[in-house]
């Protein structure tokens, strides 16, 4: 049973150190710990810093690519060297380094395949007033939408098995946290969530400049992964709501005609039948989106089927080949032939 603990970074090199010492050396249940830094840009010596703390795997991008597609590479990076167990945490020390034992406990126990640490936001005394409603609020969305019971929504704190990181396809440019669990809560994988301790900021969060923007990016998120997968839902509910709209200016419009009134209600005539068509093009958009998300399915189980690929035949390739005394016996064999 191997870990990866995975840190995105974006110009960390001074905290770094402080939050590498505190991860766990060794877990209950867990054979292997190793580390994995994904450095998204820094300007400034992340990466050096990483190596010289005796971080096993480092993962640079030339440019600032942003939180999602950092978590994207570490989990693709994570894969690749083999990890049962993926547990992502900040780099910044919010979360308690201890505490990974707690949230990879029930994905090690079989009990889940996701466990996100809950920050207690109700109660937590880091957060003020106004972030602790927004956060709520925010969870008690993403809940509803998922069909979860996550009251943490946009904690970055959790441990993920392998299978559920081989079927996550995270897909937005922002954040990662609410696009996976409306994804996990749709693919019905097992959920669950455990209390977490939490530490003071030491600094402005670099996802997004402010509360606003945080908002209208995290609503974008809920929305293109709530339509991606319930499209039909979606779109057929706006157009059914489209058509009502236009059923009662159209009644109206009959009902002055019925009474020999015809005067001066061609509008509702008009705006009626123009509601119903979109009514109708809206639901007929619906039901292609649909037939697009039952392809997107079945690429989706491509997909998972050709990284299980992979990974046998890197396990394949890693156990025939030669260690190094005997690749040094051929080359010295081949000199004594030549």
């Amino acid at each position: 049973m191997k870990l990866i603990i995975q840190i995105p970074c974006l110009n960390e090199a001074e905290v770094l150190p402080e939050t590498l010492a505190k991860l766990p050396r060794s877990l209950p249940g867990v054979d292997c710990v190793e580390y994995c830094i994904i450095d998204d840009g820094s300007c400034d010596d992340t990466s050096g810093v990483a190596k010289r703390w005796g971080v096993q795997h480092v993962v640079r991008h030339r440019r600032n690519r942003g939180l999602a597609e950092a978590f994207r590479s570490g989990i693709d990076k994570c894969l690749a060297e083999g990890a049962d167990i993926i547990v992502n945490t900040d780099a910044d020390g919010q979360y308690e380094g201890a505490d990974i034992a707690k949230i990879v406990a029930p994905v090690v126990a079989g009990e889940a395949d996701i466990c996100v640490g809950d920050r207690s936001v109700a109660n937590n005394q880091h957060f003020g007033a106004g972030k602790r409603l927004l956060q709520r609020l925010g969870s008690y969305v993403v809940r509803t939408l998922s069909a979860t019971d996550i009251t943490d929504a946009v904690s970055g704190f959790r441990a993920i098995s392998k299978d559920a990181a081989q079927r996550i396809n995270i897909t937005t440019d922002f954040s990662y946290t609410t696009d996976m669990l409306i994804q996990a809560g749709r693919k019905r994988l097992a959920i669950t969530s455990v209390p977490i301790r939490t530490h003071a900021a030491t600094r402005p969060s670099r996802l997004f400049k402010s509360i606003p923007k945080f908002i209208q990016q995290t609503g974008v998120t809920i929305l293109r992964a709530y339509t991606t997968f319930n499209s039909l839902r979606v779109f057929v509910g706006l157009g059914i709501l489209a058509t009502l709209l236009g059923i009662f200016p159209i009644a109206r419009f009959l009902w002055f005609f019925a009474n020999g009134d015809t005067e001066g209600h061609i509008q509702s005539l008009v705006i009626g039948g123009a509601l119903l068509t979109v009514g109708v093009l809206v639901t007929v958009l619906g039901i292609l989106a649909d037939l697009i998300a039952t392809n997107r399915k079945l690429l989706e189980a491509n997909m998972l089927k050709l990284r299980r690929i992979e990974e046998k035949l890197i396990a394949q390739e890693s156990s025939e080949r030669p260690s190094t005394s005997e690749f040094e016996f051929d080359i010295t064999e081949h000199r004594k032939v030549s």
